[in-house]
């Protein structure tokens, strides 16, 4: 059993943002070999050369952002991590001086 946790990340910078581009082209270079296999992997799956590649790169983007937006743990740390969320240990001197030195709100 897998237990998936989303958790929000909250650093002092902020997670980076996509850039807004107001054009609807998107260009890259590729060699004429690559373009090749691309174009012959599009024609085999029956769509265009920009939805084929377009496609492939949402998949890598969603798997890129799943991953950093996700922590996935076996059910023995997903037990550990409730365990600590209901009894959090007591603060040591570290912890103490890190809270101290926190930026005042």
């Amino acid at each position: 059993m897998y237990v998936c946790f989303t958790y929000v990340q909250n650093w002092t910078q902020p997670m980076p943002r996509p850039v807004v581009d107001d054009h609807e082209r998107m260009s890259l270079r590729a060699k004429p070999e690559v373009k090749a296999r691309l174009n012959r992997a599009a024609a085999l799956r029956g769509s265009g050369l920009s939805e084929f590649v377009l496609q492939a790169a949402l998949r890598e983007a969603d798997a890129v952002l799943e991953a950093a937006e996700h922590a996935k743990l076996s059910e023995r740390d997903s037990l550990k991590v409730l365990e600590l969320l209901e009894n959090p240990r007591e603060p040591n001197t570290r912890l103490r001086a890190a809270i101290a030195a926190l930026p005042k709100a």
